[in-house]
């Protein structure tokens, strides 16, 4: 940019980043409908060239920015909105106003660094071909909202006034990473996550008498544990599937047996594949080993976020992006995905492109000791935030310049 790098031109806008994430975080909004947190992102970019759409399913934006030197690629940068049903407990003097809800995954923060991204940008506009739609999205917190934002035709595509974007790109804030490191890696970024929800179903009858009955108790118990051993010898290490049960339900006195048992639970897997193979599998071992009882069970899978998928040339475009911007020193390529889920992943399903983490530890501080996402006390580095705004705005220049092979 004309006499500045895009990162000193980030740092000058610190203070309003900041502002505007303190801002958000201090009222949080659940879901697919944020009006508060809409209306913030309206008027902190106001004063912009933006051209502004919104859908009926939610209360998402997307801000397009035509470039002022001709027809070109288009690029999507976006960020959350949403928040958390937990109550903060940082003590911060911007701190969560309404009770039980939070700001602990940092979607104020993204907000915050695109619409920073949004300034740079726009201050260089005449000299950019092509397009940029920010995304500005709520409901990403098991709601789908990118996948709504989708169907309304926010983004584009066949049927709509305009085509998907020709790239994609999403920062997220990790509280415990190295300051100001950004990481990434091809292929699977982060897993696809189920819930499931087991129901055995038996006679209940005295506690006292359990001949009696058709105790479902102890056969939840062992399709709890037969899920684990399908899990290890039926699915192969290098593919992996976490299946997590993490709640049973049943019974209401100590002297009752009841009729049903319930569980309920998480399903993460990698590829596709084993998503649906596991979808086929769990029914079978619940059905079987209740069968073999004398019992019955079924069981629910509510589907959620699709496999991450990154770009492998994204991710070296990224990689790329943030030596040049940061150092040498900037970008790490993570060796494992993480198991954790996105709803960014309908985006990457429709638009070749990629999410990097950005590391907003306190500076000097050990970032292994530091709150994580989804933590009462999760705090990040707001002097980070710039950084995030640059790398954001870097990736929209160079991929409207010269695309992957910039």
């Amino acid at each position: 940019m004309r006499g500045m790098t895009l990162v000193a031109e980030a740092a000058a806008l610190s203070d309003s980043i900041v502002a505007l994430r303190r801002a958000i975080h201090a009222e949080p909004e659940i879901g697919l409908h944020t009006p508060k947190t809409r209306d913030k992102i309206r008027e902190a970019l106001a004063h912009l060239p933006l051209e502004w759409a919104e859908g009926p399913s939610t209360t998402g934006l997307v801000a397009t920015l035509r470039g002022g030197a001709g027809e070109g690629r288009s690029v999507l940068l976006r960020g959350d909105m949403d928040a958390l049903p937990m109550p903060e407990e940082t003590g911060l003097d911007f701190a969560s106003t309404i009770p039980g809800v939070m700001h602990a995954c940092g979607h104020d923060t993204h907000v915050a660094m695109l619409a920073g991204a949004a300034q740079l940008l726009c201050a260089q506009a005449d000299r950019l071909a092509g397009e940029v739609r920010f995304m500005f999205q709520p409901g990403e917190e098991g709601y789908h909202g990118a996948r709504f934002m989708l169907e309304d035709g926010l983004l584009g595509g066949e049927g709509f006034d305009r085509p998907l974007p020709d790239a994609a790109f999403a920062l997220h804030v990790m509280p415990n990473a190295p300051h100001g490191l950004i990481g990434g890696r091809a292929g699977a970024l982060l897993a696809a996550a189920d819930q499931l929800r087991i129901t055995v179903t038996g006679r209940g009858g005295h506690a006292s008498m359990p001949h009696d009955t058709l105790d479902p108790v102890p056969i939840a118990c062992e399709i709890v544990g037969a899920i684990q051993t399908m899990v290890a010898r039926r699915f192969s290490v290098f593919d992996p599937v976490v299946v997590t049960i993490s709640k049973i339900e049943a019974g209401t006195a100590h002297n009752v047996i009841p009729d049903t048992a319930t569980m309920t639970g998480t399903m993460r897997t990698l590829s596709a594949a084993n998503r649906a193979r596991l979808k086929d599998e769990l029914p079978l071992l619940a059905a079987g080993i209740a069968g073999a009882h004398g019992l019955k069970a079924e069981v629910e899978v509510i589907e959620g976020f699709p496999v991450t998928l990154c770009d492998p040339g994204a991710v070296d475009f990224g990689e790329a992006v943030a030596r040049d911007l940061l150092g040498e020193a900037a970008f790490l390529r993570l060796a494992d995905p993480i198991m954790g889920a996105e709803d960014f992943a309908y985006v990457l399903e429709k638009v070749p492109g990629a999410m990097f983490f950005l590391g907003v530890s306190h500076e000097g501080a050990d970032w292994r000791q530091c709150c994580g996402i989804h933590s009462t006390r999760m705090m990040v580095d707001e002097s980070v935030m710039p950084r995030g705004s640059a790398f954001l705005a870097g990736l929209a220049t160079r991929f409207l310049a010269d695309g992957w092979g910039g």
